[in-house]
């Protein structure tokens, strides 16, 4: 097991932000890597349900989980669609009824332990969800207005991710170029982020690269930030909300700083091989609804519905786009026999 999220408090902002990270994780087939022997277990952090305190605290507990019942309910489906490590973070000596129902879920318990084929499930959608994110396919045939990086959130996702396209070399006449990409159009002009591309100094630590490797690497800075490199892991622990802030430190050769350009437009990573997308801090919110799917170990399909924010949607998914995504080997005809997980009741067959 391994953490890959920052710190996972009790506020929806704190879970919201898993979904992204887990499923790159996912698409990166670290899901029950068979390269472990299906022993792999990307760690999204504790479940902090039922009596806590609050962070930085060496006192209490002292107060109830301040996500909603059907916040927690979320959470725990997450957590084990993506079979992560389950471990609670409440005071287990004033364990109520509610969350112990929560935390032991049969079902749930065996798609944690059980399933395989565990992913995000993108041929999903609701009645009122508005597609307001870039596919990500963009060139630098727009002329480019580098702004201030004010109001800016860059994480990291699977380079198969169509949100991880888009990067460019721009040139600088008589300077360094810069590693841009465009993410937003306002009043019909093209917004850019921008970072100054700059080959690193050679320095001798237990960091240290074979300079034989890294013609191609390089490293990310600010124009106005004297020594100031895009680095690629936190220099301090943060929550899972703040995983996506820009992360800068002090320019050193080693591998969390340096990254590359790929003739796909992914900025990549040399530290995670994970690519880089960046969006306003206004889009950042992760909202919406998602989907994530897994199977059992009887053939069962489980498909797990998210609704992410407070607006109401009506989210469905067709039976052949399971079979597209599954094969026929676990679809074999467009009906299937349902029954809702957390409530128990018996759907029917259904028939697409």
């Amino acid at each position: 097991m391994y953490r890959i999220t920052g710190d996972d408090w009790d506020n929806w902002k704190d879970v919201s932000t898993h979904f992204t990270v887990t499923s790159a994780f996912a698409a990166a087939n670290k899901i029950g890597a068979t390269g472990l022997r299906g022993k792999s277990w990307p760690d999204l952090d504790m479940l902090p349900f039922g009596w806590l305190t609050d962070p930085g605290v060496n006192q209490g507990p002292h107060r109830p989980c301040n996500l909603t019942f059907d916040e927690q309910k979320a959470q725990m489906t997450l957590w084990s669609m993506a079979k992560s490590p389950l471990i609670y973070g409440g005071d287990l000596r004033h364990l109520d009824n509610s969350t112990f129902s929560i935390m032991t879920n049969p079902t749930l318990l065996k798609i944690n332990y059980y399933s395989k084929n565990n992913m995000e499930f993108h041929y999903v959608s609701g009645e009122t969800t508005s597609n307001t994110r870039h596919s990500g396919h963009l060139s630098p045939r727009y002329p480019v207005n580098p702004t201030k990086h004010d109001g800016m959130v860059v994480g990291l996702t699977s380079c198969t991710n169509d949100q991880a396209n888009g990067w460019f070399v721009f040139p600088q006449d008589g300077k360094s170029d810069h590693i841009c990409r465009i993410y937003e159009t306002e009043n019909g002009k093209n917004v850019s982020f921008c970072l100054g591309k700059t080959k690193p100094l050679l320095a001798s630590d237990d960091d240290i690269m074979e300079k034989e490797e890294d013609q191609t690497k390089f490293h990310l800075a600010v124009a106005d930030i004297n020594d100031s490199c895009l680095d690629a892991s936190a220099s301090r622990r943060r929550t899972a909300s703040e995983v996506k802030l820009l992360m800068f430190s002090r320019c050193k050769w080693h591998a969390r700083q340096m990254w590359e350009l790929n003739d796909k437009g992914n900025l990549v990573s040399s530290y995670s091989r994970l690519c880089a997308t960046v969006e306003s801090s206004k889009e950042a919110g992760i909202t919406g609804a998602r989907a994530w799917i897994a199977t059992g170990s009887k053939g069962e399909i489980y498909l797990a519905f998210f609704n992410l924010d407070s607006v109401s949607r009506k989210i469905t998914a067709r039976i052949s786009d399971l079979e597209k995504v599954l094969g026929t080997t676990f679809v074999r005809k467009h009906s299937c026999s349902c029954s809702e997980v957390w409530s128990g009741r018996n759907l029917g067959l259904l028939e697409e």
